[in-house]
């Protein structure tokens, strides 16, 4: 057991790397798109301490088309969750480690701490596998690496810098630990036609809002979205569009057919590698906790971040062009699914109109 003192890690398991041995590198991210584009510090140390080997990320399939934009990244494989016959599930997994076999990894680093990526890791056939430590994990799941981590954490620490820290402890760093996404030229071409065919006006400002989360607890309520874009229409004279998945585009179409103009429902109309491109043409971005705001920070979009029961230390964006509000609650953050986990939160019912209008007012002066 050794104690990496600089970054607050307890190394469990030590295998000395031999970085001129390293040509193929397997990084493994099957979280959800927000963690998939937190994770982007961590491939781009990849890329600077190992620039000449060929760096692999797996991802959902959701996320592809972020990693395939990825400047750091030279290859990804997706994961497909949909329903299959037994034998198709068989056969899908037999082909799919076929492929994953074929890259030769040396070394394997999964940024969860859930079964698929050890599997993923092991069959992988790198010869060092480095993990977090689970607690739940002592059975099979921890033995599966050969360089384990325990992140002790600290106050303040944010979810890029977690999944750095797995890298810090081989020694591989980097002085750009916030997540940034370049956005190729082919995103923006198809970003300005969806504007067009949606016939958003280009001579408005426009603010992009995503009122939706995978997770309805962190949800601040359809009806004060109404409220906000109708006053962000009338005071600040923009067109708002809202972002979001296929599936809550009804939802959006409850906003869109209540406000009294100049709001467009493109939910569901970007995939994953547009969104950044939509993004790239607003003046800002207003949400919950949720894909789109890592997106719109990690492309240098200015945010406001709606919290509720979820750590803002943890998942908020960092810096000036950034701010959230949430209720000044004791309770808060009490990162459970809702109140007692019922999935109903108090800090973002009782969160007012009012108290997002002023963080946005303040936010605004710094960038009108």
């Amino acid at each position: 057991m050794i104690k990496c003192l600089g970054c607050n890690l307890m190394i469990l398991k030590k295998k000395t790397i031999s970085k001129d041995k390293i040509r193929n590198i397997l990084l493994i991210q099957l979280g959800d798109i927000g963690d998939v584009v937190l994770t982007f510090p961590a491939i781009r140390a990849l890329k600077q301490n190992f620039p000449h080997a060929k760096i692999v990320v797996a991802v959902r399939e959701k996320a592809r088309e972020l990693i395939e934009d990825c400047r750091w990244a030279d290859g990804v494989i997706s994961v497909i969750k949909e329903k299959r016959t037994i034998p198709e599930e068989l056969f899908y997994h037999f082909r799919f480690f076929m492929v994953v076999r074929r890259y030769h990894f040396n070394l394997a680093a999964d940024m969860k701490m859930g079964d698929r990526g050890a599997i993923l890791a092991l069959c992988s056939g790198a010869s060092q596998r480095v993990g977090f430590f689970a607690h739940d994990g002592m059975l099979w799941r921890n033995r599966v690496f050969n360089r384990l981590v325990l992140d002790e954490g600290y106050p303040g620490r944010h979810m890029a810098q977690y999944y750095l820290s797995l890298m810090a402890s081989y020694g591989i760093t980097t002085s750009d630990i916030w997540p940034e996404h370049i956005i190729p030229e082919k995103r923006m071409t198809q970003a300005r036609k969806l504007l067009a065919d949606e016939g958003v006006p280009s001579d408005r400002p426009m603010i992009a809002l995503q009122p939706f989360s995978l997770w309805k607890y962190k949800e601040w309520g359809i009806e004060k979205y109404i409220k906000l874009i109708d006053w962000l229409v009338d005071t600040c004279h923009v067109s708002a569009i809202i972002t979001g998945s296929h599936e809550e585009r009804r939802q959006a179409e409850k906003i869109t057919d209540t406000c009294k103009g100049h709001v467009y429902n493109l939910a569901g109309k970007t995939s994953i590698g547009v969104l950044p491109a939509l993004f790239r043409k607003c003046k800002m971005f207003i949400g919950v906790d949720s894909a789109g705001m890592h997106i719109a920070a990690a492309i240098g979009l200015p945010t406001v971040s709606i919290f509720g029961p979820s750590s803002t230390d943890d998942w908020a964006p960092r810096g000036k062009q950034h701010r959230f509000v949430c209720k000044n609650f004791s309770c808060v953050p009490c990162k459970n699914k809702g109140c007692n986990d019922s999935g109903i939160s108090r800090c973002l019912n009782e969160l007012t109109l009012e108290e997002v209008q002023k963080a946005l007012e303040d936010h605004m002066k710094l960038f009108p």
